[in-house]
C-alpha cells in the first residue's frame, strides 16, 4: 500500500484489500453515510456503527476481487473483528481529514 497515495491496508483472512479515499470515493460515502465531518466526530466520540464503517470502507475499497459483494465484504469485516480493523479505520479516517 502506498500512504502518499493516501492508501490503507485491510486485511481480510489472508487477502490483503486496498482502501482509498479517493474523492469519489468520499463523495459516494458521504452520500450514503452524511457528512464526512460528523463522520469523523461519531467515530472520534465511539458511535461509529458497524453500518457505517463498513460502508465508509466498501466505498474507499480499491480493486475489489472479482465477484466481491458488499454483503460478504461486511461478513468478512465482522469475522475478521473490530479489534483488527479498527486501525485501520483510524488511518482511513487520518487521511480523510489531512488529504493527500
Amino acid at each position: 500500500m502506498n500512504g502518499l497515495r493516501g492508501e490503507a491496508a485491510l486485511l481480510l483472512g489472508d487477502q490483503a484489500l486496498r482502501l482509498r479515499p479517493t474523492f469519489t470515493a468520499l463523495v459516494a460515502a458521504e452520500a450514503e453515510l452524511g457528512p464526512l465531518f460528523a463522520l469523523v466526530e461519531r467515530a472520534a466520540a465511539g458511535g461509529l456503527t458497524l453500518a457505517e464503517l463498513a460502508g465508509l470502507f466498501w466505498h474507499c475499497l480499491d480493486g475489489a476481487p472479482a465477484g466481491l459483494e458488499r454483503g460478504a465484504f461486511s461478513e468478512r469485516l465482522v469475522a475478521q473483528g473490530l479489534a483488527a480493523v479498527t486501525p485501520v479505520l483510524r488511518v482511513l479516517l487520518g487521511q480523510i481529514l489531512a488529504g493527500r
